[in-house]
């Protein structure tokens, strides 16, 4: 009888140990999640850093150009592709996405091309497709001059909308 206890009261000490083993073990998982959570977020700000030096040590804002794409009419009109070519040059070539489209739809702004450019008139062509809401699909091209002076140059390519012209392209200087 005593060793039927004795074995009881062991195999109680050791179930009781694992328990408190397993809670120490947890609190310790938790301190090193939270120390995982804390060095992810310092990741990210650091990355968030390097990327804006970097773009600052590639493109200087004297040569710097960069163009943007949205959308004026999203009701009419699903975008499927764009190409933008600078002096017959393909800058940017894009096939959009669901999220994509649906986040430029919700007024959200495509920043398609950041590079370096030198002063002087240069002739911007912005070529895209879609589908109407007709169910056709639509292709349609237009040109632009590039005005580049000292400093940062940043064109918006608004794409539908009631001042988009013929062609469906509107183009605002920032």
């Amino acid at each position: 009888m005593r060793k039927l206890i004795s074995y009881f009261l062991m195999a109680l000490f050791m179930v009781s140990f694992n328990l408190l083993a397993a809670d120490v073990t947890k609190e310790q998982i938790r301190g090193l999640d939270e120390q995982v959570q804390d060095i992810k977020k310092d990741v990210i700000d650091l990355t968030a850093e390097l990327l804006q030096l970097e773009e600052k040590l590639l493109f200087p804002s004297n040569s710097q150009v960069a163009l943007f794409v949205s959308l004026a009419d999203s009701e009419n009109l699903r975008l499927d592709s764009i190409q933008i070519k600078l002096e017959n040059k393909v800058l940017a070539y894009h096939l959009y996405t669901f999220r994509e489209l649906e986040a430029m739809q919700n007024g959200g702004v495509q920043k398609i091309y950041t590079g370096n450019i030198r002063t002087g008139d240069h002739k911007l062509v912005v070529s895209y497709t879609a589908k109407a809401s007709s169910g056709g699909e639509m292709k349609r091209s237009s040109s632009y001059t590039l005005k580049k002076e000292v400093g940062p140059r940043f064109v918006e390519i608004k794409i539908g909308g009631p001042d988009a012209g013929e062609q469906g392209l509107e183009f605002k200087d920032w």
